[in-house]
């Protein structure tokens, strides 16, 4: 069963390939709610953000699940304006705080730059980023975190931090759903010993044609955001559908099948265009 599967990344440590995606989860009650869920139909990874403002719920959410700390992973993310080593570490007390934890098992940089200056140059942050990573590296180290890496980095923004890391960079979470398949930072990444995981793997649900991708699911009998999420799990990549309904909860982890290899290669080549319609 693919829910109980896991990878091994380069900080030695195990992570559940399929993980419960908490964005825009934000009021906490919710989310806590949402989490046990998750929890009660089996998944073992949940990921949250400080973005997120929902951190106090997921915890809280996790404590009454009846499971052990140990046997849950937990990601969360340092704000993407945080750009100095005073205010990461300062974050990354605040955060183990907010989830009422002694450890976080994943924490990442959310973004090279600021999301208000998202589209700006990110070179005007490689000193920043280094800085936030050193602050990730420390908190390694006293055992606040088990594992350490990054979110919506290119090439360029990893050999930024490559070059300063004593401390694997062991995670990239990128969007990554048919029709937006950055292959080539994957295999960058897969190189570095990276390993990619997936954000909106169902594409938001934005997909203007979504017949297309739904032809090949009905040759496997199965849903479209089950074969959008077998598909990233086959691209080596972690997955992290979102939903608060548990049938989808349900319906998310049930990706015990596989896509043909020439399948996987038709879907691969799928884009989309700026208005969400794929093309083929």
């Amino acid at each position: 069963m693919v829910l109980k599967e896991t990878y091994n990344m380069a900080s030695g440590y195990a992570i559940p390939k399929i993980g419960f995606g908490t964005w825009l989860i934000r009021d906490d009650d919710e989310a806590c709610e949402a989490v046990k869920t998750a929890i009660g139909v089996g998944y073992r990874h949940i990921d949250s953000a400080e973005a997120y403002d929902n951190e106090e719920g997921v915890g809280r959410g996790i404590r009454q699940s009846g499971l052990k700390r140990e046997d849950v992973f937990l990601t969360t993310k340092l704000r993407a304006e945080l750009k100095t080593y005073k205010e990461a570490a300062r974050a990354i007390d605040l955060s183990l705080k907010k989830l009422s934890t002694d450890y976080i098992d994943l924490m990442i940089i959310h973004c090279p730059q600021p999301w208000d200056k998202r589209f700006q140059s990110p070179r005007s942050y490689d000193e920043g980023n280094r800085e936030a990573w050193l602050a990730l590296e420390d908190a390694s180290r006293a055992g606040k975190i088990r594992t350490i890496g990054v979110s919506n980095f290119d090439e360029e923004d990893l050999e930024n931090i490559l070059e300063i890391a004593s401390v694997p960079v062991s995670v990239n979470q990128i969007k990554t759903h048919i029709g937006v398949t950055p292959y080539g930072l994957i295999d960058f990444c897969a190189e570095k010993g990276i390993l990619c995981e997936a954000y909106s793997p169902l594409a938001h649900w934005r997909i203007k044609n979504p017949e297309i991708i739904q032809s090949y699911a009905d040759r496997y009998g199965v849903s479209f955001a089950r074969l959008c999420i077998r598909y990233t799990l086959q691209l080596g990549m972690v997955t992290l559908p979102k939903t608060t309904k548990r049938e989808r909860m349900t319906e998310n982890a049930d990706v015990d099948f596989e896509i043909s290899a020439e399948d996987m290669e038709k879907l691969r080549k799928l884009s989309i265009n700026g208005d969400y319609e794929l093309v083929v």
